[in-house]
């Protein structure tokens, strides 16, 4: 992506009005303002779908307003884009699978009784990735990290631009804190930061490793929220310890941490 002259601030506003407004009538439910109906209910994953491309619908407007009208065919045009390189392939499957599953498994260990697979086979896990690459969070992929990230990187610096992005990107999910049905009401918010913030760490990796490809970006995060039905770690009961889930987000931030460690030396 070409360098810009000005940051586009734009795409903060655009992201956040997009997805809080369109999640707005579920959180009015969920706090009890709105009746809870059986009807709206069943709206609730459509509705979260259309409300999670706010981040491409910010970077469509700012490449469309901030950096003409090319900038936009152009980044539709990379998009098709496969060349990743074998290592922005293949690591994030090992990463988070590895990481997913050893969150899942270890608190065997001392007792606790197996979470069992959230989906109906595991002979459903390869279409459901390709709907986690495209409507299940990797489309957020198209404005955090294919638009964003580089201006973020070019103003703060890697380490600080990708943390301020990841703090950012835990807030935009706040309302799916207050929506009936999600995971994110069982999941301590300051854990979903860790998360997000080893998330940022890594993606910006594999942004990197397959030059800037963003599609590379869609895929890994894809992966990332495909395992997590296969192997759970949050437990869908109010006020659980939920020891899976900060075993998850520790190894996560870790693990984006040591990337950044192993990105800024191979930088320098």
């Amino acid at each position: 992506m070409e360098k810009q002259t000005r940051f586009p601030y734009q795409f903060f506003v655009v992201t956040f009005a997009w997805s809080w407004l369109i999640w707005l009538p579920l959180v009015l439910i969920g706090i009890g303002i709105f009746p809870q109906g059986k009807d709206l209910l069943a709206l609730s994953a459509p509705v979260s779908i259309l409300a999670a491309f706010g981040p491409a619908a910010g970077a469509f407007y700012c490449l469309r307003t901030v950096q003409g009208k090319d900038a936009l065919r152009q980044y539709l045009r990379g998009l098709l884009d496969f060349r990743f390189g074998w290592r922005a392939w293949l690591i994030p499957v090992f990463v988070f699978g590895g990481s997913t599953w050893l969150a899942w498994i270890l608190p065997e260990l001392w007792g606790e009784p197996r979470l069992e697979m959230l989906l109906p086979s595991g002979w459903v896990f390869l279409p459901y990735l390709l709907i986690m690459i495209l409507v299940g969070g990797g489309q957020e992929e198209l404005g955090w990290r294919g638009y964003i990230l580089d201006p973020l990187e070019e103003r703060l610096g890697a380490w600080l631009g990708n943390l301020v992005l990841g703090v950012v990107w835990a807030f935009w999910h706040l309302p799916l804190f207050f929506i009936p049905g999600t995971s994110q009401t069982f999941m301590p918010f300051a854990g979903f930061v860790l998360l997000t913030i080893g998330y940022s760490w890594f993606y910006a990796w594999v942004r990197q490793a397959s030059e800037k490809r963003t599609l590379a970006g869609l895929v890994a995060h894809g992966w990332s929220n495909a395992f997590v039905p296969l192997f759970p770690t949050v437990v869908m009961v109010e006020g659980a310890a939920q020891s899976r889930y900060w075993i998850w987000v520790s190894l996560t931030f870790v693990i984006g941490l040591v990337t950044m460690v192993i990105r800024s030396r191979k930088t320098r």
